[in-house]
């Protein structure tokens, strides 16, 4: 191959990856601007969510008596509250018996309605009393996982009575291991 023939190719080559690179600086910023956008908009993104916890439970919360997992064992996450949670590997470091709810509310810093946020528990209800409440029931909650729920008026959407768990965990998508994350169902988990 001649001088000129391999500059040609070193030239196209170049260029073709300076394209690549551009488009996936590209493709980045876009993804970013996405995910502001969901967490403005109060998806269940939870960018806003705390998504480690001190570990406190609310009071009245009754550690289960029979969970499928223990506290301390290990179980995969089957659930995309957030991103990196599905498939990760967990640590449990709570197991309660109580009611579970999906519920809708709008925070009360503002912004858009959150829809079927998952999940809250009876405990973390303001004022609801001893017995499982039925969907389209309207509450307050006394929940804080993310800015602008605790106070906030909201409708449950659903209830099931469960185990749910607390848990720590490593996110697939890298970064800081999550600390007492609130609540995972016991069918959100699965055995390794």
């Amino acid at each position: 191959m001649n001088k000129k023939a391999f500059g040609s190719v070193f030239l196209a080559l170049s260029l073709l990856l300076a394209a690549c690179g551009n488009n996936e600086k590209g493709m980045d910023e876009k993804k970013k601007k996405h995910e502001d956008a969901e967490q403005d908009h109060g998806s269940m993104d939870h960018g806003e969510m705390n998504h480690s916890g001190s570990g406190d439970v609310p009071k009245g919360l009754e550690k289960a008596k029979n969970p499928e997992f223990k506290v301390g064992s290990t179980a995969v996450i089957n659930a995309d509250h957030m991103a990196g949670m599905d498939g990760a590997k967990a640590t449990i470091s709570g197991a309660f018996d109580t009611t579970v709810y999906t519920v809708t509310y709008t925070p009360t810093t503002g912004g858009e309605k959150v829809t079927d946020h998952k999940w809250v528990i009876h405990e973390e209800l303001k004022d609801a009393g001893d017995q499982p409440l039925k969907p389209g029931s309207e509450v307050t909650l006394d929940a804080d996982h993310m800015k602008g729920m605790k106070g906030a008026k909201a409708v449950i959407d659903s209830a099931e009575q469960t185990t749910v768990y607390m848990v720590d965990y490593t996110p697939t998508t890298g970064g800081k291991k999550v600390k007492n994350h609130k609540w995972v169902t016991e069918s959100e988990l699965s055995a390794e």
